[in-house]
């Protein structure tokens, strides 16, 4: 079973938000994952972990249907007192969403798979909700922030006891194995973690500095639209030309020819 925050671990989410530099690096992932989804006005999305609602504030008055699910009523109640009666707010896991096929234009998994019991099952829920774009947020395996969040669960339990992490690498193989090679695009920001400053911000909004594989936060995008592949087919046609009987294989352009 995926791992549901408690009251306590609501309490704590919602302290590390008051801290001014913690909401710096919220603002830095939210920038980045608003950029890469770019959804417009009457269109929806589905945060799936939608947590206090932090990864719905962006999208807020911008006449955009949103929705949100989570595992812990605790979340839900901040993500109420946050969000109010602008979104619509379900209890589930990501595994298994009450939703229809295609229900939302967007989707978002905003650092939710790492508490997820089964990620690919997670992953393959969220593409079959989703028309036409899916955002997957991670803390990236291969960075200092997650080495650091590594070795700090060995020495004081936290949440992050019960976190995956995984690499951008994992998450587009799971993806292509689901979707084939659908368009995918990743970027990443929080490459200097403990520096978190308005100067560290404007760098890290930078292209070159979204382009490292190394930064602690990865965003990844993927399109599930359907790929067809088309195949020649032989076609097994009578013909009745002089000189001709019984069944030959034959292309219908050539009859079409032979016949005028």
């Amino acid at each position: 079973m995926s791992y549901v925050f408690d009251f306590h671990d609501a309490q704590d989410y919602e302290r590390w938000l008051a801290d001014e530099k913690n909401r710096m690096i919220l603002d830095l992932q939210q920038r980045l994952m608003v950029g890469m989804m770019r959804p417009g006005v009457a269109q929806s999305i589905l945060d799936i972990g939608c947590g206090t609602g932090a990864s719905l504030m962006p999208f807020l008055n911008k006449g955009i249907e949103l929705t949100g699910i989570d595992p812990s009523p605790y979340m839900l109640d901040a993500a109420g007192r946050n969000l109010g009666h602008r979104a619509d707010l379900h209890r589930g896991f990501a595994e298994d969403l009450p939703f229809a096929d295609n229900s939302f234009h967007y989707s978002v998994i905003f650092l939710t798979l790492e508490f997820c019991d089964d990620p690919r099952r997670a992953l393959e829920e969220a593409c079959r909700v989703t028309k036409d774009r899916l955002f997957v947020g991670i803390f990236n395996r291969f960075s200092l922030y997650a080495a650091h969040r590594r070795m700090m669960r060995l020495l004081k339990p936290s949440v992050y006891s019960y976190a995956r992490f995984f690499s951008i690498g994992e998450i587009r193989r799971m993806i292509f194995a689901h979707l084939g090679k659908v368009p995918l695009e990743w970027k990443t920001v929080f490459q200097l973690p403990w520096l978190p400053s308005e100067l560290t911000h404007r760098i890290e909004s930078t292209k070159m500095f979204q382009s490292s594989p190394f930064g602690g936060f990865a965003g990844i995008t993927a399109d599930p639209v359907p790929r067809f592949r088309a195949f020649p087919l032989a076609l097994k046609c009578r013909v009745n030309h002089a000189g001709c009987s019984g069944e030959r294989v034959a292309s219908c352009a050539g009859d079409y020819q032979n016949e005028q």
